[in-house]
C-alpha cells in the first residue's frame, strides 16, 4: 500500500522534478513542463509555490543551503590556510559545474528575481564566514576593516571567475582553482617582479 506524501515530501518531489527538467532543458522551462515532469497539473504546482518566481526561490534556497554546508565543511577541514582556501574554491566551482543550468537560472534568469535575492543572501553569509576565518587566521582586533573587505573581494572574484569559466567552457576546473589560489597567495606581484621593468617608450619631441 502506497504511503501518502506529506506536504513537505511532496514539495521536495516537485523540486526534484524542477531540478531535473531545468538541467535537461535549460533555465527557460515553463511551469507546464515542470508540472508534466512531476506528473501533476499546473494548479497543484501553483498551490505549493504560488508562482514561477516562488518555485525558483525555493530552488535557490535548496541549492544555496546545500552549497553553503559544503563550503563550511571545506573551510573547516584540516590543512594549511592555502589548502583550505583551495579546497573551498574547488567546492564552489565543482557545484556550479555539476549543475550549470540551475546556476544560470538562479543567477541570470529574468524570471528568478526572488531566487536572486536568495543567492545574494548566500553570498553575504559566505562572506561572513570567510571574514571570521580571516580575522582568526590573522589575529586581527575587533572592528578591523580587513576581514570583511577581503572576504567580499574573494567571494566576488571567485563568483565572477566561475561565471566566466562556465561561459567559456575552459580551462579545466583544476587549472582555474590553482590560478585563483595562486592569485590570492601573491602570484600577481611575484609575476610582475619576475617579468622585470617594462621598456620605456620614447616619446615624440625633445629628449
Amino acid at each position: 500500500m502506497a504511503v501518502p506524501l506529506t506536504g513537505t515530501s511532496r514539495r521536495d518531489v516537485l523540486l526534484d522534478a524542477a531540478d531535473r527538467i531545468v538541467q535537461r532543458d535549460g533555465p527557460d522551462v515553463s511551469m507546464a513542463s515542470i508540472a508534466a515532469e512531476a506528473g501533476i497539473t499546473k494548479p497543484i504546482l501553483y498551490r505549493h509555490f504560488g508562482d514561477k518566481s516562488g518555485l525558483y526561490a525555493a530552488l535557490a534556497e535548496r541549492h544555496t543551503q546545500r552549497l553553503l554546508a559544503q563550503l563550511q565543511q571545506a573551510l573547516g577541514a584540516g590543512g594549511s590556510a592555502r589548502e583550505r582556501v583551495e579546497r573551498t574554491i574547488d567546492a564552489y566551482l565543482a557545484a556550479i559545474e555539476a549543475e550549470p543550468e540551475v546556476y544560470r537560472l538562479l543567477v541570470h534568469s529574468a524570471e528568478a528575481t526572488d531566487a536572486q535575492g536568495q543567492v545574494q543572501t548566500f553570498l553575504r553569509r559566505l562572506s561572513g564566514l570567510l571574514a571570521q576565518g580571516i580575522a582568526t587566521e590573522l589575529a586581527l582586533p575587533p572592528g578591523s576593516a580587513r576581514p570583511e573587505t577581503w572576504a567580499r573581494a574573494i567571494v566576488g572574484m571567485v563568483q565572477a571567475a566561475g561565471d566566466g569559466w562556465l561561459l567559456a567552457g575552459s580551462p579545466d576546473r583544476a587549472t582555474v582553482v590553482r590560478e585563483l589560489t595562486d592569485l590570492l597567495w601573491g602570484a600577481y606581484p611575484q609575476a610582475v617582479a619576475g617579468a622585470g621593468p617594462r621598456p620605456r617608450r620614447r616619446g615624440r619631441g625633445r629628449d
